[in-house]
């Protein structure tokens, strides 16, 4: 392997890894002698110096990782706190999941979809901004129709909606379940699959 590649190689390691990375580890992982991974490890160190970067190469007890700078300590903190705010419990998801493969959808599909009230679910997505309104339905009363944002696919990683992954028979089958047994309460489930929306 070139020399700039096990740099690379190297820093993908550190990277990567949950725990520090001793010398030794990091050379038999890239076919050097742990005098070399040293090395590697210096070289890492001081381009991320030199680049007044972000991150550094901090040594933990007998290994490297690579870890934000304590100068910037406040602005992590800040982002990670935020973070913890927008978490995501298993209720949110099951919304968030029935919106993004249903969109446009109305409050009342989800609900009969769940089987819940979905006000606080709902609500609470839109505060996270995952979830958008979309508009309304053509149906009496005109309820608001919903579905995902661009942060919900920044959030997940997506590159749009048709990355979402396949949904498997099983969850298909239950979501089409849900949906016959919706469509036979509420008219709006069969308004939104005709397409009569605005």
């Amino acid at each position: 392997m070139e020399f700039d590649a096990l740099l690379a190689a190297a820093e993908a390691i550190l990277f990567a890894s949950a725990e520090p990375v001793a010398p030794d580890r990091l050379a038999r992982a890239l076919g050097v002698d742990p005098g070399a991974a040293e090395k590697l490890i210096t070289l890492l160190s001081d381009a991320y110096d030199a680049a007044g970067r972000g991150l550094r190469v901090a040594r933990v007890g007998g290994g490297y990782s690579i870890s934000t700078r304590p100068e910037y300590a406040d602005s992590v903190r800040a982002f990670v706190s935020a973070q913890k705010k927008r978490q995501l419990t298993q209720a949110l998801l099951e919304t968030l999941a029935i919106v993004a493969y249903r969109q446009p959808v109305t409050k009342a599909e989800i609900e009969e979809i769940r089987g819940v009230n979905a006000d606080h679910a709902v609500n609470k997505l839109m505060e996270y901004g995952l979830v958008v309104e979309k508009g309304r339905l053509d149906a009496p009363y005109k309820p608001l129709l919903f579905g995902t944002s661009d942060e919900f696919l920044r959030y997940f990683g997506f590159s749009g909606l048709d990355a979402l992954p396949a949904l498997t028979d099983d969850e298909e089958s239950l979501l089409l379940a849900a949906e016959r047994e919706a469509e036979g309460i509420s008219p709006e489930s069969r308004e939104i699959r005709q397409g009569k929306i605005h």
